[in-house]
């Protein structure tokens, strides 16, 4: 289950709202709105990241996005709480007792991987398999990240440009006082366009998706890790300490012990 990622959101209308408000006390917001500026640097920029990148490596984009704005519900004292119990169930009534557990789990990771185990396959492989999901989903959050970061790029150059085109016609008509106003406009404001979009939007969000990636490879090195020992025959015990070395010292503080009752059941339900 995923949860919107409030702090995101809010953010990104703290920017505005800063920005807008700033513009408010110096003048009018009005003045600030210009269509060919916007042409020039969104559809300007967007058009360069369609040439730099493929059909499938943008619609690809348009899904991982949705991670900046929605957050795993999971906690990793709570994964480890639920490999634990399941590695007690394991020992009590063996790995093919684990069977019922799959179909328990929305996540379809823990799923591949307490299958695998269920049905004996040599732990090489099962490791071989996890690695290679793991490997080729890291790829396509970065290639998440590289887009955003391509555009961040891209967005004050076509801002820059937009800077030329308006002083181009500003100094082509200086016999006209007229034009003087729309030309700079287009001039100035097309690289605050650029500025504001790599700065607050795609900069920010590559930031956040490269987070988003490191805390789903954890929560997989940790089920990764415990589905090996669990079919190993590893002390339960043994196994809650060894998981709780990939978490910091302040975040072990409470006991998995302590966190059994109720979370494991939350996460078995939720399913991160």
């Amino acid at each position: 289950m995923r949860k919107t990622d409030a702090l995101t959101i809010l953010g990104i209308l703290c920017g505005v709202a800063a920005i807008t408000l700033a513009i408010n006390m110096g003048g009018n917001l009005r003045m600030f709105i210009n269509l060919p500026s916007v042409l020039i640097t969104v559809v300007g920029s967007f058009s360069a990241v369609m040439v730099h990148f493929g059909i499938e490596e943008l619609k690809n984009v348009f899904a991982v996005t949705a991670h900046a704005f929605k957050a795993r519900q999971w906690q990793p004292l709570e994964l480890i709480g639920l490999l634990t119990e399941l590695a007690r169930k394991a020992r009590r009534e063996g790995l093919l007792a684990l069977e019922d557990d799959i179909e328990r789990l929305d996540d379809a990771f823990f799923q591949k991987g307490l299958r695998m185990v269920v049905d004996a396959i040599d732990p090489e492989v099962i490791r071989e398999v996890l690695e290679t999901d793991m490997e080729y989903t890291e790829e396509r959050h970065e290639l998440g990240q590289r887009v955003y970061r391509v555009w961040a790029g891209l967005a004050p150059a076509f801002g820059m440009i937009g800077t030329l085109i308006g002083l181009i016609q500003m100094l082509a008509k200086l016999n006209d006082p007229s034009a003087l106003g729309p030309g700079m406009a287009v001039a100035l404001i097309t690289t605050f366009y650029g500025s504001i979009m790599a700065n607050l939007l795609f900069t920010p969000l590559a930031g956040k998706l490269a987070l988003r990636g490191e805390q789903e490879m954890l929560m997989r090195r940790l089920i990764l890790e415990g589905l090996i020992s669990i079919q190993a025959g590893m002390n339960p015990r043994i196994l809650e300490e060894k998981l709780k070395s990939f978490i910091p010292p302040r975040a072990r503080a409470v006991p998995v012990t302590e966190r059994r009752t109720g979370a494991a059941e939350e996460v078995r339900r939720a399913a991160f």
